[in-house]
């Protein structure tokens, strides 16, 4: 009889211990820590009927908008490439605001960089992030449903999560393509008032962004003391722009969400280390304006870890702000150097050097020439020749050689394990109790069970 008691007992044992692994197969995130914008929309399992390989995929379900995701803290090595993939599957995701900032993507959750961003309903497809770790020595990962500027519905599935360092390559030439769009075809706001807007650009205005091109290369060279140069090449994209971006800051822009579908096979093709946008946005001799804050370029932005700028030809075709004039404009490609140094500006930033201001000129004494407009300050401002307080300042010289991450950055790279899953039965066994552990530690250090099991998160189905 207690032969028999003692085997039924192992029988429960046994049938307890497949029920808790069940239970921590579906609800166990590894390491990955999760948090949303809003409680009780998202649910958090894993799924083992729709998996890319035989791991139980990662399955975020947004049951109304909401921003949510797993993420991991992860160590990394300064000033180095590194590469994150992972597969995506998504089923019937839409955005609250129709941005297409939001969706199924990876993020780096400090900076606001995303891999492409995937909505609707898709079959299994790869993401891939690539970024520089700058001064960074750990970085936190994301993989995300919503965005930073926009909340997600539906369901999305991830998988088989892979991440690699590369090495980085320390020249200073910098590869550029310039979009131009002559069109413009859409549906904006004016005086609380939809009106559409068409336009084109003439053959003149088309050659004129090539000129300043060609002599942007030339004069960044000179200005910089040769410590950088550029290549470029241009593309004539004869569709339309059909949506623009708005902020109270700026006005009606161009991002790059609204012309992600027109260049993006472009720079799959070929590594771009920063990209321009050139289009017509109003034209005062046909009577037709926009709102937009009196510029005419705009940089500072990001495409998938590329520096982007806009370059928008003048309203009112008299504007001699493009044209060359030895006796009114002597540097009429000024806007694509001024925006392009945005970038660096944000860059070094990110590398944790402190710099000036690139709109502070008067602030050290600079004023605007009539022919040259501010190259004197762009001439000191590159080769940290700007004098303050007994010091020279600017930008430090090895940000030139500091471009974006690219494929190539990895034909050598290094796997890591980092993100790796348990291999078999045992590493789920292992990390099953692992967690168990920590939550009786938890518990030690006056917090409930209740509230350990929170913290840990193995049966949480809803992320709080």
């Amino acid at each position: 009889m207690k032969k028999f008691k003692k085997i039924i007992s192992y029988i429960i044992m046994i049938i307890a211990i497949i029920a808790l692994i069940i239970v921590y197969k579906k609800y166990n995130f590894n390491d990955f820590e999760k948090s949303v914008r809003e409680s009780d929309k998202t649910i958090f399992t894993r799924d083992s009927s729709v998996k890319y390989s035989k791991m139980d995929s990662y399955k975020i379900e947004n049951t109304d908008y909401n921003d949510s995701m797993f993420s991991q803290t992860i160590s990394v090595i300064p000033n180095t490439p590194y590469k994150i993939t992972c597969m995506v599957k998504v089923e019937n995701v839409e955005n609250k605001n129709n941005k297409t900032s939001g969706g199924a993507h990876i993020s780096l959750v400090e900076t606001g960089e995303t891999s492409k961003i995937v909505n609707g309903t898709t079959d299994w497809e790869q993401l891939t992030l690539m970024f520089d770790s700058k001064n960074q020595t750990s970085i936190e990962i994301g993989f995300r449903l919503g965005g930073y500027e926009e909340t997600s519905k539906g369901n999305a599935w991830f998988s088989d999560f892979k991440i690699e360092a590369g090495y980085a390559n320390n020249n200073n030439k910098w590869n550029m393509a310039c979009f131009i769009f002559p069109k413009i075809n859409v549906n904006v706001e004016v005086d609380g008032k939809i009106q559409n807007v068409s336009l084109e650009m003439t053959d003149n205005d088309i050659r004129t962004v090539q000129t300043n091109l060609s002599r942007f290369k030339t004069s960044i060279n000179q200005i910089s003391n040769n410590k950088m140069s550029i290549e470029y090449e241009t593309y004539i994209i004869n569709e339309p722009i059909t949506t623009l971006s708005y902020d109270k800051e700026n006005g009606y822009y161009v991002s790059a969400s609204d012309v992600y579908k027109y260049i993006n096979s472009y720079l799959e093709e070929k590594e771009y280390d920063h990209i321009y946008v050139a289009f017509r946005m109003a034209d005062k001799q046909k009577g037709n304006s926009i709102l937009v804050n009196d510029w005419i370029g705009l940089g500072g932005m990001d495409y998938l870890g590329i520096g982007f700028s806009n370059i928008r030809m003048p309203d009112d075709r008299n504007n001699m702000v493009y044209e060359y004039n030895y006796k009114i404009n002597t540097f009429p490609e000024e806007v694509f150097l001024h925006e392009f140094l945005h970038t660096l500006e944000r860059n070094a930033k990110e590398y944790g050097y402190e710099i000036p201001e690139l709109h502070d000129y008067e602030k050290y004494g600079y004023k605007e020439d009539t022919t040259e407009g501010l190259k004197q300050w762009y001439s000191d401002y590159m080769n940290k020749e700007i004098d303050y307080n007994g010091t020279k300042i600017g930008l430090p010289q090895d940000i030139y050689i500091h471009k974006p991450i690219h494929e190539s950055n990895f034909k050598y790279s290094k796997k890591l394990d980092t993100l790796k899953e348990p291999g078999n039965i045992i590493e789920v066994i292992k990390g099953m109790f692992k967690k168990i552990g920590k939550i009786f530690e938890y518990s030690k250090n006056n917090l409930n069970l209740e509230e350990a099991k929170q913290n840990i998160t193995i049966e949480g189905e809803t992320a709080k």
